[in-house]
């Protein structure tokens, strides 16, 4: 096979949010950027994401006059990670984040709201926030792409209505009380009418919001300024000499070494779907198949097993391998199944999670991962690892569960395909499940005792800022808190998960790539999820995903372009980042 050549600055392998942060950071400072994608499509993960972003002291908090310490940061950190707090990379983090939100604000296509309501998921830490550590990417008219509108993954279906991406907040809400508020009916007939024009003429939707709207704004960024995107393009080898100089990358023209003068951040989407790192890293996965990832299959540790060929070595300290989320298998006529995320539908009030002895573990409002953790620990060793949850009809009309939508959607087919269970009563619901019909019973009865009056005494639901957060605030005295009563009963089967690993590459406070040594590897860096997690595999806040990614590919980037090892931004370079 004849190997071409090809020269440039920086090679970014993968497409996500990490891998176009780096590639716009790069660019802007005058580096000749490639970007390399295995996949057809744009995006990563980071496309079929809710986009939140974590990041603490953000512009946008401050002007709403939420101007935190640092330190009190930090405390959150601390005592959320405990042992596996990584001070320098948290350091690094907590001073680049801000100042990543403001470059972008200032000099591309990215423009943000804040997230200033959305508070920390444990509330009860000390250093919590209430409010105003998250942003998110403004909405974006997907026509502004021109020609690069068909190299961007589409919204996962599971979590979009007929192809339309619907953002949490006051969009979303709108959707849930469609049948209740004329204006929310006239926003999501609005909303509706305007995406169905687009589906006429366009054949996909063109409101972006969440994580492709971030993919969207960004690729608009890096085509501005110059950066080369090759989709079908996995790479297959580092070009080493004393150094990490580039990529061998596997085209539909044949094979293409490219030759990269400042690097290669690996952008790569982590392990999710590797079979055989997932049975060694996952607990309670013996065949490695035994759990739901929710990132596109193409995220199969291409960037990981590169960052190892040159010496670098995955983390092993971790609490989670993974980022945890409850998810349900979803079956299409097509034979196709599909993921659904559970994220909204458990905070609202009216449902439970159970065990198949038809006991409850968890806190459903809690955090997602919180969700999984809590089911990984109550589950007994050698049993599969499930859970069930359990609304009424009430509940299923006004709130949706899983890929049912709430009313006036219809909801029948999902019965027929067996994605949703039903019953007269729970003894009938508990028997089609397979969860024990007294267990079932005596939980509901023990819940709705206290539940008629908004409490929950044995998890203590609505009792956080974040759990109320999720709930319904129409639902007093307690959002998170309502009875199970109203026959018919619904369940879903719910197992674990994941957004993406959280185990990845060593790296050092610049994202670059560590050897068993704790040495950097010239030339190599890694950010996203090819890059171990900041947070010690722990989940503390909404967004501790891409909020790490947008900064670290954003610090990978400002390093390369300060020509190789220095250890801080040079003056000019600051200059030119600041606003």
């Amino acid at each position: 096979m004849t190997t071409h050549e090809r020269h440039c600055d920086l090679v970014v392998v993968g497409s996500g949010a990490a891998g176009l942060s780096a590639a716009v950071t790069a660019a802007h400072h005058g580096l000749e950027v490639i970007v390399v994608e295995k996949d057809d499509v744009l995006g990563g993960a980071t496309a079929w994401s809710g986009g939140w972003m974590w990041v603490p002291r953000n512009r946008f908090a401050r002007q709403a006059g939420i101007d935190e310490d640092l330190e009190t940061i930090r405390t959150y950190l601390r005592h959320e990670l405990g042992e596996r707090y990584d001070a320098a990379r948290i350091d690094a983090f907590l001073d680049a984040a801000p100042r990543m939100v403001d470059f972008y604000q200032a000099h591309t296509a990215l423009q943000f709201h804040d997230g200033n309501a959305i508070p920390d998921i444990h509330g009860d830490t000390p250093g919590a926030g209430t409010g105003g550590r998250s942003v998110i990417a403004a909405p974006f008219d997907a026509r502004e792409l021109g020609q690069s509108l068909h190299k961007v993954r589409r919204t996962m279906p599971e979590t979009a209505f007929l192809g339309m991406p619907i953002q949490a907040g006051p969009d979303l809400m709108a959707f849930l009380t469609v049948t209740r508020s004329l204006r929310s009916a006239a926003h999501v007939a609005r909303r509706f009418t305007r995406h169905l024009y687009h589906l006429a003429r366009y054949q996909r939707a063109m409101h972006w919001v969440n994580g492709v709207a971030l993919v969207g704004r960004l690729l608009k960024s890096a085509d501005a300024l110059g950066v080369e995107t090759w989709t079908a393009s996995p790479a297959k080898r580092l070009l080493i000499d004393d150094r990490v100089a580039g990529v061998t990358v596997a085209t539909r023209d044949g094979e293409v070494a490219l030759h990269a003068r400042r690097g290669v951040v690996l952008a790569a989407g982590g392990f999710p779907h590797d079979i055989e790192r997932r049975r060694r890293h996952f607990p309670r996965t013996p065949t490695g198949r035994e759990h739901l990832a929710l990132p596109p299959e193409s995220a199969s540790g291409d960037g990981t097993a590169l960052g190892e060929s040159a010496g670098g070595r995955v983390s092993s300290n971790l609490a989670s391998p993974a980022a945890w989320c409850p998810v349900s298998a979803v079956p299409y006529p097509n034979g196709r199944i599909g993921h659904f995320p559970h994220i909204i539908d458990r905070g609202k009030p009216g449902i439970i999670g159970v065990l198949a002895d038809g006991r409850r573990f968890v806190n459903e409002a809690h955090g997602y991962y919180d969700y999984v953790a809590a089911l990984l620990e109550a589950v007994p060793e050698g049993e599969a690892v499930a859970s069930w949850l359990i609304c009424d009809h009430r509940f299923l009309r006004r709130y949706g569960m899983g890929m049912v939508r709430p009313a006036p959607v219809p909801f029948r087919h999902w019965i027929r395909r067996g994605y949703l269970r039903r019953g007269r009563s729970l003894e009938q619901l508990a028997t089609q499940c397979g969860i024990d019909p007294a267990g079932l019973a005596r939980t509901v009865a023990a819940y709705n005792r206290h539940a008629r009056h908004g409490e929950d005494p044995e998890f203590g639901r609505g009792s956080t800022p974040y759990n109320r957060k999720q709930g319904d605030p129409a639902q007093a005295p307690n959002p998170c808190v309502a009875p199970i009563e109203r026959g018919p009963f619904y369940a879903i089967k719910v197992v674990p998960g994941s957004f993406g690993t959280f185990a990845g590459l060593e790296t050092d406070a610049h994202a670059r790539v560590l050897d068993a040594d704790d040495r950097p590897i010239p030339g190599l860096y890694a950010a996203g999820t090819d890059m171990a997690s900041i947070m010690g595999g722990f989940y503390p806040a909404g967004g501790v995903n891409l909020g790490p990614a947008m900064t670290f590919g954003y610090i990978a980037a400002r390093h390369a372009a300060d020509l190789g090892d220095a250890s801080q931004p040079s003056e000019a370079t600051a200059q030119r980042d600041t606003p």
